[in-house]
């Protein structure tokens, strides 16, 4: 396992189309090498983007529905595969949530989160604050957020090591790491700085309950056990 991203590749024809859709620019000097965009003389650091270039791309068609991706600190990075467990604890944590806060948050699932403006996630599950629209008119961000929960297999190191920072950093109140190798759950509140405050691990037989609505709770082994 790594704290490493792996970044979202990009082929010649995407790259030139990044200049005709002015996403690239004669003040950009960079060059392509092996897939990645590159700051010329730098000693190697990649090209990053903000989010309205992220978007541009879409509308370019050189990202498209097919990518899983998503910014994280002006990279763009590749989603790893959803296995069947990992799909299997999603939809676990989606039902329970969606029965026990009712009215009381929107639960959000596999959408995105803006936390600034070069970072984008999306997160496995969210409980936001509730809202009308339903976010229609623009995603959430870091103070919509009452809980944000990731389910990790492959992904753990990167979850800690790269997006929890993140999270941190962008005031994420509460963080649920769903550890489906160990069996448990790391919890994470109180963010100072680009870390947290207060830790935990619930393992199976613990009970989970979030900070923002302390009287809903769910059993570890609920979401866990197959």
């Amino acid at each position: 396992m790594t704290t490493e991203t792996t970044p979202r590749r990009f082929d010649v024809n995407e790259y030139y189309a990044m200049a005709e859709a002015g996403i690239l620019t004669e003040d950009d000097r960079v060059e392509l090498l092996d897939g990645e965009i590159f700051e010329k003389y730098t000693n190697g650091k990649r090209r990053l983007f903000d989010v309205d270039e992220y978007y541009a791309m879409a509308e370019a068609g050189i990202l498209t529905e097919d990518d899983r991706v998503e910014l994280l600190d002006g990279e763009i990075v590749a989603m790893a595969p959803i296995g069947s467990l990992h799909a299997s604890v999603v939809a676990k944590l989606t039902h329970l949530f969606t029965a026990l806060v009712g009215q009381r948050a929107v639960v959000w699932v596999q959408n995105p989160v803006r936390l600034g403006g070069r970072t984008e996630p999306q997160p496995d599950l969210m409980l936001l604050e509730p809202r009308d629209d339903y976010y229609s008119q623009g995603h959430p961000m870091p103070e919509d957020v009452l809980l944000l929960i990731e389910v990790s297999d492959t992904t753990v190191e990167s979850d800690r090591g790269v997006k929890l920072p993140l999270y941190a950093r962008s005031g994420i109140r509460e963080v649920w790491i769903v550890d489906l190798r160990a069996e448990a759950v790391e919890t994470y509140s109180e963010p100072e700085g680009d870390s947290y405050a207060r830790t935990g691990l619930v393992g199976l037989n613990g009970e989970l309950s979030p900070a923002a609505l302390g009287d809903v709770s769910l059993a570890v082994r609920q979401i866990l056990s197959a």
